[in-house]
């Protein structure tokens, strides 16, 4: 049984909320459970089924694929409010490829059940264009990501990703290993290692165990504008 903040939680981050009547808002309270992933927990793969649609409350999911050889592409994170769809990838029609969702720390999350929502969905035109929306947005995040995969250099790649975290967190000091970083950036934790000390020998960074600290971010925003 959901609690009044969950309740609260959920009609703040679902848009459509207001376009639900009485019997449509019951039906979702009564579907929703809270869940606590622990950090590095899979939460969603191929091997699984079509869980149902996830909003975090605390933490941050990571959504990637994996390719045969073992490799991970990371397409996107999601945050605290953020709206997970592809938990509940039977709810969309032609989603033929397989994603992996990890809890990327300790994370508290609420999970609609896909039933109960594709149930909401058939019915209300509003869940419908919302689950469009949402899925619209995600999919610019997973073409920025290919994007930056397939026509940046690594180097332009690993310090476009170092600031936009420094900016994400208010911080210079970025608390990520490099196995982290280069699952981040799609490639391998030995490539990371490398660029991270290149750039420390040119005094864009300091490292430290378990983490990256931006040492001049001015400079490293040039490195972006070279060619």
């Amino acid at each position: 049984m959901l609690n009044e903040k969950d309740k609260v939680f959920l009609q703040e981050n679902l848009t459509f909320w207001h376009r639900l009547n009485n019997d449509e808002i019951a039906l979702l309270l009564n579907n929703t459970t809270g869940l606590r992933y622990k950090k590095g927990e899979n939460i969603h793969s191929a091997d699984n089924d079509c869980i149902g649609v996830l909003i975090v409350k605390s933490g941050e999911l990571r959504t990637y694929i994996l390719s045969e050889e073992g490799k991970e592409i990371t397409l996107y994170r999601l945050g605290k409010g953020e709206v997970c769809v592809l938990s509940a990838s039977c709810l969309i029609k032609d989603i033929t490829f397989d994603v992996h969702i990890d809890a990327e720390v300790d994370t508290e999350a609420l999970l609609i059940s896909s039933y109960t929502f594709s149930q909401l969905q058939s019915k209300n035109v509003y869940i419908e264009n919302f689950v469009l929306q949402t899925t619209v947005s995600r999919f610019s995040d997973v073409m920025f990501a290919m994007q930056q995969i397939l026509f940046l250099s690594l180097d332009k790649r690993l310090a476009a990703f170092l600031i936009d975290e420094a900016v994400k967190n208010n911080s210079d000091n970025i608390k990520l290993t490099h196995e982290q970083i280069a699952k981040y950036i799609g490639t391998a934790r030995e490539v990371v290692t490398r660029m991270l000390k290149h750039f420390e020998s040119d005094g864009l960074v300091s490292l430290y165990r378990g983490g990256v600290k931006i040492a001049d971010r001015n400079e490293m925003r040039k490195l972006l504008l070279t060619f």
